[in-house]
């Protein structure tokens, strides 16, 4: 039986967590045969089967199951002291995570007042549809709900959503029955909310109108709203400067959460940068700054 090293390790957590030979060499910047014939160069020197392949993807056999609950642990823990050693000396380097609406929306065109107090410090905006827990030495902004978050973590921005859409759009005028809807594609367990839940909330009722649209990242939704396609659920402070410009009015009163919104989590070996880049974000946001630390269990 051969020994693993580390570049099959990362083979094997490269499929598990793509599902798929093609997503896996994906992640990895390889072609699919190419990772198929090193799996089974593996697999033929364990002398086990790692997974089951089919059409619907790869899921681990007995003998996967078993180096994987092995292997998982380990290659957290190189890779939270790899980046620990990244960023080891390098205190005016900033990574910030955040949602892809967060993002557009807000932080960037806001980002030019930190950097014009802070110009020597190096800056990487990292956006996802679905952003994790910081990493050591990076700050996270978050949508989630009170306990999904890391302690420490500090609500910035309450859930408030409302309706909106263009001033010329019907709904402006008559309410949202028989209005198209503009969908934010994600996952079924999403912490935000969806239509279903605006509507049981706020008490409204809407008829389905036709042909509703669904895009899978919030800046097209509100793109697609201020291009009349649509109503949709806008998020305050997100839509703000476009409720205040006019392209977009409240079509439907506010649904407020107080358990769930976006958070400011700072990972583990946060410097200077990460302090720095804090408490501006939370002055910036008069709601946040007015909050003592929350407790998140």
């Amino acid at each position: 039986m051969e020994k693993l090293d580390l570049g099959a390790l990362d083979l094997v957590a490269a499929i598990v967590r793509a599902g798929t030979l093609t997503g896996a060499g994906d992640a990895l910047g390889m072609s699919q045969p190419a990772v198929s014939t090193q799996l089974r160069r593996i697999e033929a020197g364990l002398g086990r089967a790692l997974f089951h392949r089919s059409p619907g993807g790869c899921r681990l056999t007995a003998a996967g199951e078993i180096l994987w609950r092995a292997a998982e642990p380990a290659l957290a823990r190189i890779e939270a002291a790899v980046d620990e050693i990244a960023v080891m000396g390098r205190d005016e380097i900033l990574r910030v995570t955040t949602d892809f609406g967060f993002a557009s929306l807000w932080l960037l065109p806001n980002l030019g007042a930190f950097r014009e107090a802070h110009p020597g410090m190096e800056l990487q905006v990292i956006a996802s549809q679905a952003p994790q827990a910081p990493r050591v030495g990076e700050v996270a902004v978050r949508f989630a709900r009170k306990g999904a978050v890391t302690a420490g973590a500090r609500l910035l921005i309450e859930e408030r959503a409302m309706p909106v859409c263009a001033p010329a759009h019907p709904a402006a005028l008559r309410g949202l029955d028989g209005a198209t809807l503009l969908h934010l594609q994600a996952r079924t367990d999403a912490p935000w909310l969806d239509w279903d839940g605006w509507l049981a909330d706020s008490g409204q009722t809407a008829r389905p109108g036709r042909g509703d649209l669904r895009l899978n990242t919030y800046d097209l939704v509100v793109q697609a709203a201020r291009a009349g396609q649509g109503v949709a659920l806008g998020w305050l402070p997100l839509v703000e400067p476009y409720l205040e410009d006019g392209s977009l009015v409240a079509a439907g009163p506010v649904v407020h959460r107080t358990d769930s919104g976006y958070w400011l989590e700072v990972g583990p070996g946060g410097g200077r940068a990460a302090t720095a880049f804090s408490d501006w974000l939370r002055g910036m946001l008069p709601e946040a700054a007015q909050r003592t630390e929350l407790e998140t269990a």
